[in-house]
């Protein structure tokens, strides 16, 4: 073998050596066996020796192609088994390790504060009914005693929707779950003991309020039923829910369409602090009242002989009572960071008051 050709053969085998990754191993490849390879140009220059010269240095030439070949391969093996190994010795899981803490989800106020709710009317016997977000102008308002001229039956009160082809009926987005009653009372012989939670939708949007929101109601009708049950109901709901045995709760008239008559509960708070159930300040919380004998009528029920309450209030409203939040729209923000705050462990039990 000519000097030339020993000098290559050293020189592509010391850097064969000094690879030590198939990066640099392919580098050397290509650097020596690639079509601008330092042993492929030699062969191209085959074709301009001497038939006497050509002879000779192809037969040497290609003896190192065979060789140097061989070592890149070897190379290349060696090169790829080290790095599996150094990839399984990376990978490898030790299966008596604890696995590593992922943060857990968060269940949101509005969840939580559903459940809670459902958890303590059904300690006093409710059970949760359910009915369309869509629903007709009867179930949403006629039926509830609501006159044609009253407000909340404007459009820029109440979401309207195109009447279903072949059906001349009016349509809203119910603005409170009160059809639920309306269709419970249709569809079932008292006694009824009920509570509706769900969304509802009004036209309206700002700090306190949202088009899209959700309500709890609820409805009692029976034989004998007065207003002495509607408050002690009322009473023992609000001091569990929120955990207060001696909240104070004080009782209002009001006017709505569907209860006569009407009540507006409050709770004592304080304005200074926010606190519940300190300070010498009342804060209102839910609607009630005795259901309208019209509305009795107008599902079938004799008022002569039937009697019920009805009841009515917000879960974003008591959830950022209990929890301390001050903007409503931040319940449908999608924020990450305010779940965390103000979400519930997914484990943790609905109610953690005692007595509930």
């Amino acid at each position: 073998m000519s000097d030339d050709l020993e000098t290559l053969r050293q020189d592509v085998l010391s850097e064969l050596a000094g690879a030590t990754d198939l990066r640099a191993w392919d580098a050397v490849r290509v650097g020596t066996l690639g079509k601008s390879g330092r042993l492929t140009g030699l062969l191209k220059a085959l074709g301009k020796m001497q038939p006497d010269e050509r002879k000779a240095r192809g037969v040497a030439l290609n003896r190192l192609r065979d060789e140097l070949t061989q070592a890149v391969e070897a190379r290349g093996r060696e090169l790829e088994a080290a790095a599996l190994q150094a990839r399984l010795i990376a990978e490898k899981l030790d299966v008596t390790v604890p696995p590593p803490a992922e943060a857990a989800g968060y269940i949101h106020p509005i969840s939580r504060t559903i459940e809670e709710m459902t958890a303590i009317f059904g300690v006093m016997g409710f059970q949760v009914a359910e009915g369309p977000d869509i629903e007709t102008d009867w179930h949403n308002f006629s039926a509830l005693n609501t006159p044609d001229h009253h407000p909340a039956r404007t459009d820029h009160d109440t979401f309207y929707l195109p009447p279903s082809p072949g059906l001349d009926v009016t349509r809203v987005l119910r603005t409170q779950t009160s059809g639920v009653q309306i269709r419970t009372m249709l569809g079932q012989k008292p006694p009824i003991r009920i509570i509706a939670p769900g969304r509802t939708y009004r036209a309206d949007h700002d700090a306190t309020h949202s088009p899209m929101f959700h309500q709890c109601e609820g409805l009692v009708v029976g034989k004998g039923i007065t207003l002495g049950h509607l408050k002690g109901c009322l009473i023992e709901f609000l001091r569990a829910f929120f955990g207060k045995p001696s909240l104070p709760v004080r009782f209002r008239s009001s006017y709505f369409p569907f209860t006569e008559p009407s009540l507006e509960v409050d709770i004592g708070w304080s304005r200074k602090t926010g606190e519940i159930g300190a300070g010498e300040d009342w804060l209102e919380v839910l609607g009630a009242g005795m259901v309208h004998a019209r509305v009795l009528a107008n599902c079938g029920l004799d008022p002569r002989e039937w009697q019920g309450f009805a009841f009515g209030m917000g879960v974003e409203r008591l959830a950022m009572l209990k929890n301390g939040i001050p903007d409503l729209r931040s319940f449908y923000e999608s924020d990450i960071r305010w779940l965390r705050h103000y979400g519930a462990d997914p484990l943790a039990p609905a109610l953690l008051h005692e007595g509930v």
